[in-house]
């Protein structure tokens, strides 16, 4: 067996186009010019048959019904869905978590302050069915059922606005992203849509891997404001850009054995439209930007 990647959604927060922005890609994209794109979420398995949901975003029915492979049976309440591995607490990462209530047997991936601020939710998920809560820090990583093996490795400490202030603090691991291995043909996925900053642990995991998703949420760093006219830029936000001395495709380029893609678009990023100069550019480059519901095999 190989490794099956699924792109359930490539869109950051808000989805493409988002609700309440009428900046001139969104706008492109409800006339039908640039294609729409659900949130950010994927989903692999190392057999065919157990899946593993990585992030649970808002529009999880929409992209669970667009898939056949995620479909349920052949028993009327069976489905391939074995867990979720989370990399963070933010809102479009964990929302849909509540559209698989009631799924019996579920196991989801967290690090430790992700579980403990989402206690009331596991608390009320726990009333449809019981889940199986685990550390996806524990040392050693942890095991899959498909066979898949995946550590997790902390990205950052962005935390979530909705979280209290007696949360634990911007020391923890609030971000982390997912190495996964499959143990038959020795395929490796990196998935990291969160990253504030660029590090050696990065440049470790992206130089063992067949394969990186990959926080590709802005083009550049001042883009918030240059689209929407406001002060809201991408340094308030814990995602490092694409562009710049110390960007992400700076940084990819030390990488070219695996196949590199941008994940977690957000609205305003110009990548989102195929002919832009700005796509043009990351293609020069071998990065790639994908649409929802690819399949990619490693």
């Amino acid at each position: 067996m190989v490794v099956r990647i699924v792109l359930l959604g490539t869109a950051a927060g808000g989805g493409f186009p988002q609700w309440n922005c009428a900046c001139a890609l969104c706008a492109a994209a409800r006339d039908g010019k640039l294609p729409s794109r659900t949130q950010e979420c994927a989903a692999v398995t190392g057999n065919g048959r157990d899946w593993w949901l990585l992030n649970a975003s808002p529009d999880l029915r929409t992209q669970l019904t667009e898939t056949p492979a995620l479909w349920p049976g052949p028993g009327p309440r069976d489905t391939p869905l074995r867990g979720v591995l989370l990399t963070d607490a933010e809102a479009d990462h964990v929302t849909g978590l509540t559209e698989l209530r009631g799924a019996a047997g579920l196991k989801v991936y967290a690090a430790p302050p992700v579980r403990a601020v989402l206690a009331p939710a596991r608390a009320a998920l726990d009333r449809y069915a019981p889940w199986e809560w685990a550390d996806s820090l524990a040392v050693g990583g942890f095991v899959l059922a498909g066979g898949l093996v995946v550590t997790a490795h902390p990205m950052g400490t962005k935390i979530p606005k909705y979280v209290p202030a007696q949360a634990p603090r911007p020391e923890a691991a609030w971000v982390t992203a997912y190495r996964v291995e499959d143990l038959a043909s020795g395929g490796v996925l990196v998935y990291a849509p969160c990253v504030g900053v660029w590090s050696p642990v990065l440049d470790d995991l992206c130089a063992s891997a067949d394969c990186v998703l990959l926080d590709g949420t802005f083009f550049a760093a001042d883009e918030m404001g240059t689209a929407v006219r406001t002060g809201a830029g991408q340094a308030a936000m814990g995602h490092l850009p694409v562009m710049g001395p110390r960007g992400s495709l700076a940084a990819l380029a030390r990488h070219l054995g695996p196949r590199r893609i941008y994940t977690h678009l957000n609205n305003t990023n110009p990548l989102l439209d195929p002919a832009s100069p700005a796509r043009a550019q990351v293609a020069e480059q071998g990065v790639e930007i994908l649409p929802d519901g690819t399949e990619l095999v490693l």
